[in-house]
């Protein structure tokens, strides 16, 4: 469905006023350009051995040694609050660079040197509809979010979880699945996304995060890539059943769940976020009010996703929103009612 490449959009005054407002904005070291200073890569291989699109790259040791010391610091800042003297046991084991994906990630492999345990943080370009959609999952979904900007530099906590592409390939024909909660879970990942205006949750886009409870498993989906906020024209693309990849778990849904069921499910979703709406009303009506004001797609795209919306929602006269922060307030708004 995603077949070009999606604008890089600039992050306003406006946007920057909001994030330092509410503790995004900081002073981390600018990394993101500095990190394409690598002069060679090879393929990472996953622990089974299999190649990945990801890229572990190498540096001139004069660039790593300039390195290390920053990234160490990002993560003292993502993680621990910035106290460098927390830090100290802390070194760059790896760098990858993954230049499949819009933002042109850099996946940061952080190891403790007392007991060798690892964590992950990425470093993508800046991006105002990316931040939309990072602030909006924060905001509406279940979901909390760490990450910080500065300039050009982005940095996102890692999202736990099992990768969709691999969950659906591994875990959905066991027999230990409870297949009528990663249906529910599932329907009700499809509507946060298509309430928001998430687009492109491709099975590589997401992970499950599986946590045992007290008789059963729990499922949550979650969304890691956030490109795709409000840029695409076509309604289809925000809704994560329409995918081919995800084609495995659509079938399972609607051969477990009943329409009566499914619309419970929906509905029930709906109701958590417009609580969390509630809740979060002064910081949603910030944003939103930011977003309204940003170029975030193209005109032909907004043009034809408002024509969509309008036949899912006949009466609905969309034809005032000017902006793809316009649309999405609406739709909001519309669904949340």
């Amino acid at each position: 469905m995603i077949s070009r490449r999606k604008a890089t959009y600039p992050i306003s005054a406006s946007l920057r006023h909001y994030l330092y407002h509410f503790g995004r904005q900081s002073d981390i070291p600018l990394v993101y350009d500095d990190l394409h200073r690598f002069v060679g890569s090879v393929p990472y291989e996953n622990p089974e051995g299999e190649e990945t699109l990801w890229l572990t790259v190498q540096y001139p040791l004069e660039i790593l040694e300039e390195l290390r010391p920053k990234l160490t610091a990002i993560y003292a800042m993502l993680k621990i609050g910035g106290d460098l003297a927390l830090a100290e046991h802390l070194t760059v084991d790896r760098i990858d660079f993954g230049e499949f994906g819009n933002s042109r990630p850099f996946r940061i492999c952080i190891r403790n040197l007392f007991n060798g345990n690892s964590d992950f943080y990425y470093v993508k370009v800046a991006d105002a509809s990316r931040l939309y959609g990072l602030e909006l999952e924060h905001l509406l979904s279940p979901n909390r979010l760490n990450y910080l900007v500065n300039g050009n530099t982005l940095i996102e906590e890692h999202i736990a979880g099992v990768p969709g592409n691999v969950f659906l390939e591994q875990y959905l024909h066991s027999p230990d699945l409870n297949k009528v909660r990663i249906a529910k879970e599932f329907t009700k990942f499809n509507e946060r996304c298509f309430l928001r205006l998430l687009g492109d949750m491709r099975s590589v886009n997401y992970v499950v995060d599986i946590t045992p409870d007290i008789e059963e498993i729990q499922y949550r989906v979650r969304p890691i890539d956030f490109d795709q906020q409000c840029y695409d024209g076509k309604m289809k693309t925000y809704l994560a059943y329409r995918f081919d990849s995800n084609k495995p778990v659509t079938r399972l849904a609607f051969r477990t769940l009943n329409r009566k069921t499914i619309d419970q499910y929906v509905e029930e979703e709906r109701a958590q976020m417009a609580r969390r709406a509630r809740v979060e009303r002064v910081r949603i009506a910030s944003l939103l009010s930011v977003m309204k004001k940003d170029t975030l797609a193209p005109r032909e795209n907004l043009d034809r996703l408002r024509r969509d919306l309008e036949r899912v929602f006949p009466g609905e006269d969309l034809s005032g929103c000017e902006t793809m922060g316009q649309l999405t307030a609406r739709h909001i708004e519309i669904m949340l009612q």
